[in-house]
């Protein structure tokens, strides 16, 4: 079995087609994000002076919310919306947010 069979088989997706939709959209989201976090960071004053446990707690407080949005914006886009929302959701319910 292929490694994206395994990913359609784990996330029960109905071809391999839309494995690489669901890949592109990752690969999209992590791009944009990347290039959001200069700009963000520079607004919030943050440098490379700036104590890394403090960067890395304002990169996960500013970002995360920032990554899920663009997921889903992405997963519109590419018509995988369903899946993405469906992850959202059970990302949240691990976390405690959503019951």
């Amino acid at each position: 079995m292929s490694f994206l069979e395994k990913l359609q088989t784990r996330w029960k997706l109905k071809s391999l087609g839309q494995v690489v939709l669901v890949l592109i959209v990752f690969a999209c989201t992590g791009t944009t994000v990347l290039y959001l976090k200069a700009p963000l960071f520079w607004l919030l004053g943050i440098t490379e002076k700036t104590d890394v446990v403090w960067r890395t707690v304002i990169y996960v407080v500013a970002i995360l919310p920032v990554y899920q949005v663009l997921l889903l914006m992405y997963g519109f886009i590419f018509g995988q919306f369903q899946f993405f929302w469906d992850f959202e959701k059970k990302m949240l319910k691990r976390m405690g947010l959503l019951k």
